[in-house]
């Protein structure tokens, strides 16, 4: 089947979301009639594997689709603006990236008001790591809202087992982000697991400037964790985090702090050691199957369970291993990719 093609519409809203619409309409060539489905999708820091993977998987399935795509630049308050333009118009289907995207456009599930949000049309998100936790659902088996999506996260006790077969250590550090429900959550998580799995953990917040995350003061804040005697700095699945991996993971380098990743971003781009991950394609594709099942098969989001993928991947970074003279074990090469680039 030959691609959809998309329809870049950037951020401009022009003189009103209903021109806008027109203009979509005669864009794409829709008739009355073809079944077509638009799909508003929103994204945090442009267009990721994420979306390649959701994409792939509409078209191999034969989806007549369109997107109006639209994109956050990593600032939560354009979020209201998009929330307005859904509202008027009115599309099938709305696709969030990431925590904050789609607290912004669904709010929480048990929000006392829910005006400012999107509540009745269909949301599918992609790149949650802890729905219930950030507020979004009530449960991931029975969403019991419009909202469902895949999460792309692995178990955070077996990302700390496969830490400790790579490492064994007494001192975990975490760098994350205060304002993100999210990451709070997984940092609660972690002081629960340190009984358990017999670890510390060292705990830092990136600085707020103005009501919001900053990169200000990154060393500082690596090198108080590192002087706490911190073996490892695990990177969380934070958005802000996410943002600043060319900062973070060189600062933490330069310490000789091996770092392990929970987002494939952090290994493949970002320069983390290891990563124990969901691969991003995979789980676009994931979040397209329940897109399929509200679009072509009529099932309410309320019903289609949140899910995460079975299988997870093992990614280890080789140069960086070189550079800090930490080779993982030998039997984890039987099972692990390796990057030698």
């Amino acid at each position: 089947m030959k691609r959809r093609q998309f329809l870049e519409l950037g951020l401009g809203l022009g003189a009103g979301a209903a021109a806008s619409l027109a203009g979509i309409q005669a864009g794409f060539g829709q008739q009355p009639g073809d079944g077509q489905k638009v799909i508003y999708r929103i994204t945090y820091r442009g267009r990721t594997a994420v979306e390649e993977g959701f994409d792939d998987y509409l078209a191999a399935n034969g989806a007549n689709v369109r997107f109006i795509e639209r994109d956050a630049n990593r600032d939560t308050a354009k979020l209201p603006e998009f929330v307005r333009e859904i509202k008027e118009m009115k599309p099938d289907l709305v696709y969030t990236w990431g925590t904050p995207v789609t607290l912004g456009i669904a709010g929480r599930y048990d929000a006392p008001d829910k005006a400012d949000y999107v509540t009745k049309i269909p949301i599918v998100f992609a790149l949650v790591s802890a729905p219930v936790q950030a507020g979004i659902v009530k449960s991931t088996a029975h969403p019991g809202r419009n909202v469902t999506g895949a999460v792309h996260v692995v178990p955070t006790e077996t990302q700390i087992r496969a830490m400790e077969s790579y490492l064994p250590f007494k001192k975990m550090g975490v760098l994350y982000t205060l304002s993100e429900q999210n990451s709070v959550s997984i940092v609660e998580e972690l002081r629960a697991l340190q009984g358990k799995l017999g670890f510390q953990l060292i705990e830092r917040t990136f600085r707020m400037v103005d009501g919001k995350p900053s990169a200000e003061g990154i060393p500082e804040l690596l090198a108080e964790i590192k002087q706490e005697g911190a073996e490892w700095l695990y990177l969380l699945p934070d958005t802000f985090l996410g943002t600043q991996y060319k900062t973070v993971v060189p600062a933490a380098l330069s310490l000789k702090l091996p770092t392990f990743g929970a987002a494939e971003l952090a290994v493949r781009e970002g320069g983390a050691l290891v990563a124990l991950v969901a691969r991003y394609y995979s789980v676009g594709q994931l979040a397209a199957s329940k897109a399929l099942k509200i679009l072509e098969q009529g099932i309410p989001p309320e019903d289609i369970p949140i899910e995460t993928l079975k299988r997870f991947s093992l990614i280890i970074n080789m140069k960086v291993a070189k550079e800090l003279d930490l080779y993982p074990p030998i039997e984890m090469l039987n099972y692990a990719e390796v990057l030698t680039g």
